[in-house]
């Protein structure tokens, strides 16, 4: 089995469905082109096993991240990336994942603080 996204205009995310596996012809289309028929949306695959560039189960990675509810595609890098969390997070562009702008500290329980722009400890 595989995975499918489904995208509106501006390419966000609405729903993510389980369905033929990828290398199968359906009534002669590509499943993402079968998949799309009837819908106003496009569709693209996406990797249960793939997040951060990293296929979980040793695979090739696909698209960069498994694609969620309100991500967006972005097909200039051909990878599904997560809403940004924070305003002064940045994207890193080798995994799709956003990232603060001061490195997680190493030890302890920590969430971030935009107003300081630093981790706080809990």
């Amino acid at each position: 089995m595989a995975h499918y996204s489904y995208l509106d205009s501006n390419s966000v995310v609405v729903t993510v469905t389980v369905g033929k596996d990828e290398t199968e012809l359906i009534n002669g289309l590509d499943t993402e082109t079968y998949y799309a028929q009837g819908t106003p949306y496009t569709v693209k695959r996406t990797s249960y096993n793939t997040y951060g560039n990293v296929h979980q189960l040793g695979g090739v990675p696909f698209r960069k991240n498994y694609a969620g509810i309100g991500y967006t595609y972005d097909a200039v890098r051909n990878a599904f990336i997560a809403p940004k969390p924070y305003p002064s997070w940045v994207l890193d562009e080798a995994t799709c994942l956003w990232g603060a702008p001061v490195p997680y500290p190493a030890t302890g329980r920590w969430v971030w603080n935009e107003a300081t722009l630093n981790w706080v400890a809990l």
